[in-house]
């Protein structure tokens, strides 16, 4: 399924609550687009929506970010712009993290990781549309 939304900052929410609607069907979202597009300010803004009270930050040097809410629900947060390979993530035992039971990934920069995201997947391309609007595709596939 294909859905397609553009918006400003001040907009976002409708981006946030249509990409928490998908929870219940998607366990890791992916996050492209250009640098600067927006794609750690979106995260930023479905952790806080899924009731993460900690300070979020952008995983770009620690590759991973993990949060958990209230509720006991977990959130990783990979950044894999700076691995080099698909044998790099696993070898750090992010791969284990995926699918776990109770908890949603969210990916920035995911290419190298693609061959690991079979199912449950929502992709998140984010696009300059405008100086201050970008144009959200996003395409969600359920499970197998």
């Amino acid at each position: 399924m294909e859905k397609r939304i553009v918006a400003g900052l001040d907009q976002l929410d409708q981006v946030v609550e249509y990409l928490n609607s998908l929870f219940n069907v998607c366990k890791v979202f992916t996050f492209t687009g250009s640098l600067g597009a927006g794609k750690t300010t979106l995260v930023r803004a479905l952790l806080k929506r899924s009731g993460v009270k900690d300070v979020i930050t952008s995983p770009t040097f620690t590759y991973l970010n993990a949060y958990k809410n209230d509720q006991g629900e977990t959130f990783y947060h990979f950044d894999a712009y700076r691995l080099e390979s698909l044998k790099d993530f696993v070898s750090a035992g992010f791969d284990e993290y995926l699918y776990e039971e109770g908890s949603w990934s969210f990916i920035e920069w995911p290419e190298i990781v693609m061959p690991l995201l079979k199912k449950e997947v929502c992709h998140v391309n984010i696009e300059y549309c405008g100086s201050d609007k970008r144009e959200f595709v996003i395409v969600s596939t359920k499970a197998q």
